[in-house]
């Protein structure tokens, strides 16, 4: 009995502590779920989301719709008058199948008017066959004068002019170094380079020795201008050398295309040169200064000369007085040298934005321009690049040496980017007003076709319509419709340039191929636009007047050109300036700036008429 009662007590104290334990567990679990709650409303109140700012409606600006400016492209033929003009002459590359990095870069040219009687002849630059060519005709090919009798058809007298010398030569340089009166010719070369002193009466005596101008045996010129870079009042000589070149070094490369076949070499194999800078001490005589003047820029991993220089012009960027010079490079950094006033250059390419393109990357330059391209003070550098590059258009503002590559904005860029090219140039084909631009276009390889679909051996040249910055697109490419066959045609192209050989105020252009004839077009152009023409003869200054700025007042604005014969691709324009007038006749003022330093008025100025002016007196502008 009493074990009975025992196990009811012990069941009922299990079940009171069963009890106990689950009103624990019920009170704990409220208490969790309290406190979890509490942790949530906690958390909540401190990370709760920023409310979501009222909507207010605004109202809309009104969209403005930018139509484009209308504008028409000029119809102007250009006739292909070599074989009418006279012009015979053949340029031989002395190419043989070996494939040498000379025979794709030539041929120069240049405009000028060797005999003084008005009208602009013609010199052509020939290489010539290797030692090794069987073909003795081949290996002793010429130059080429021509004399323009004035309504642009020429007669060839070369033979006994001096000139009748066989080199392997490259490009052109005229300039009269001696202010005698008469226009000399320097010719770079691969080899030594020549310099022909003009005697009058179509004669020329070879004095690149004494003179001291040859430069070295092995060197290899390209691109060669005359400036006055010390403004003493006498022609200086500057001179692109290419790369440190020889046969034996080429052949022992080995270039090669996709396939197997020989290739012509890529300049990256090859060293760089120096280029050369002659001051013309007078009496005929000249010193090397390159060193001294700052021009000798160094590789700064390798210190060995950097420069591959195919192209030059000079201007005075900075509109200090004095003429600055730009070097356009193959496969490295172009350069512009500003000029220090004191017999030193500043090389600052990369400083003023003109070395690179826009990733910053070196392109495969050659021809080279600049001009007053917009009427105002900003300045315009054209430089022709290798195929898939486009060409480049460095504009600079307000004289502050500081240029932006505007090829794309301008519609320059997208459409050169395919073609390879080499001269290029401004000039007004349809005397607007506004200068326009040449491209003289040709690839270095016969079978480049075989390996890239989109290039072509022969290229078609090209031409550019300035038509004002008030456009969406300031260089519009002349349609194939606008253009005629002959301008058209593809050809090899390299040299190019530009003259009025007819005397009809309108610009004529001669295109150079390697290997083959060149090609004259006559501008046929009937739009009625009136036009300047300036013939400037330096006294203090150089006679040549080479650096003078012509600046043109008319109603409805100012027109400013330079006289810079040295342009393109190894090759020189006429030195007289042509000025297109568009629909003005009546000029205001014409203000010629001297490169001395001085300016002066020229009064009463007719349209339709060449202008020679002579340097008078001086009225100092500068210090």
């Amino acid at each position: 009995m009493s074990e009975s009662r025992e196990h009811d007590e012990l069941i009922d104290e299990v079940e009171r502590d069963d009890a106990i334990v689950g009103l624990a567990l019920r009170w704990s679990a409220v208490v969790l779920i309290v406190l979890m709650v509490s942790a949530g409303g906690i958390a909540y109140f401190l990370f709760q989301p920023e409310p979501e700012p009222e909507v207010q409606e605004t109202e809309l600006a009104k969209v403005e719709v930018r139509t484009a400016e209308e504008v028409e492209i000029p119809s102007v033929p250009f006739t292909d008058i070599t074989q009418e003009a006279g012009i015979t002459w053949s340029h031989n590359n002395g190419a043989q199948g070996q494939k040498l990095l000379p025979e794709t870069m030539g041929g120069g040219c240049a405009f000028f008017d060797f005999d003084d009687d008005g009208d602009q002849d013609l010199l052509l630059v020939n290489s010539q066959g290797w030692p090794d060519d069987p073909d003795e005709t081949r290996r002793k090919t010429m130059p080429a004068l021509y004399r323009n009798d004035g309504t642009g058809h020429f007669e060839d007298v070369t033979a006994g002019s001096g000139l009748d010398v066989s080199f392997y030569g490259m490009g052109a340089a005229i300039g009269d170094y001696d202010n005698d009166g008469r226009p000399d010719v320097y010719v770079t070369a691969v080899g030594p380079n020549r310099l022909f002193h003009n005697d009058g009466e179509g004669k020329f005596t070879d004095v690149s020795e004494t003179a001291g101008v040859a430069g070295g045996d092995t060197s290899w010129g390209t691109s060669a201008g005359w400036f006055d870079y010390d403004r003493d009042g006498d022609l200086d000589l500057f001179v692109c050398n290419y790369i440190e070149w020889s046969r034996d070094y080429d052949l022992a490369q080995n270039f090669q295309l996709t396939g197997g076949d020989r290739a012509y070499g890529r300049p990256q194999n090859f060293e760089g040169a120096f280029p050369y800078l002659f001051r013309n001490d007078g009496e005929g005589k000249f010193s090397d200064v390159t060193a001294q003047s700052g021009l000798q820029v160094r590789n700064p991993a390798t210190d060995v000369p950097m420069a591959k220089s195919l192209g030059v012009t000079f201007a005075d960027f900075d509109r200090d007085g004095w003429l600055d010079l730009v070097v356009a490079n193959d496969t490295v950094q172009n350069f512009l040298f500003h000029n220090k006033q004191d017999g030193t250059f500043q090389e600052m390419g990369a400083i003023a934005g003109v070395a690179f393109d826009m990733n910053g990357a070196a392109r495969g330059a050659m021809g080279i321009d600049s001009a007053h391209f917009r009427n105002n003070d900003s300045i315009g550098l054209a430089i022709g690049n290798f195929s898939n590059e486009m060409t480049a258009l460095y504009v600079s503002q307000n004289s502050a040496m500081q240029f932006v590559d505007e090829a794309i904005s301008s519609g320059l860029g997208p459409n050169t980017r395919l073609e390879l090219t080499f001269g290029v140039f401004f000039f007004d084909y349809d005397l607007d007003g506004r200068l326009d631009l040449f491209a003289s276009n040709g690839h270095l390889e016969e079978d480049i076709n075989r390996v890239q679909p989109s290039q072509h051996y022969e290229q078609s040249p090209q031409l550019f319509w300035n038509c004002g910055s008030t456009a969406d697109t300031e260089f519009l490419p002349v349609p194939e419709e606008l253009l005629t066959e002959d301008f058209r045609k593809p050809l090899v192209g390299r040299g190019a340039t530009c003259a009025d050989i007819d005397n009809d105020g309108d610009l004529d252009v001669l295109i150079m191929a390697t290997g083959q004839r060149p090609r004259l077009l006559r501008n046929d152009q009937d739009l009625g636009h009136h036009w300047l023409r300036f013939d400037l003869e330096g006294s203090d200054s150089n006679r040549d007047a080479i650096g003078a700025e012509v600046v043109v007042e008319l109603e409805d604005g100012i027109l400013r050109t330079q006289v810079m014969p040295t342009c393109s691709y190894i090759s020189q324009r006429e030195r007289i300036v042509t000025i297109g007038l568009g629909d003005s006749e009546n000029v205001k003022s014409v203000t010629i700036h001297w490169p001395d330093g001085t300016t002066q008025t020229v009064p009463n100025v007719a349209a339709d008429t060449v202008h020679t002016v002579k340097q008078e007196s001086p009225v100092r502008t500068d210090s």
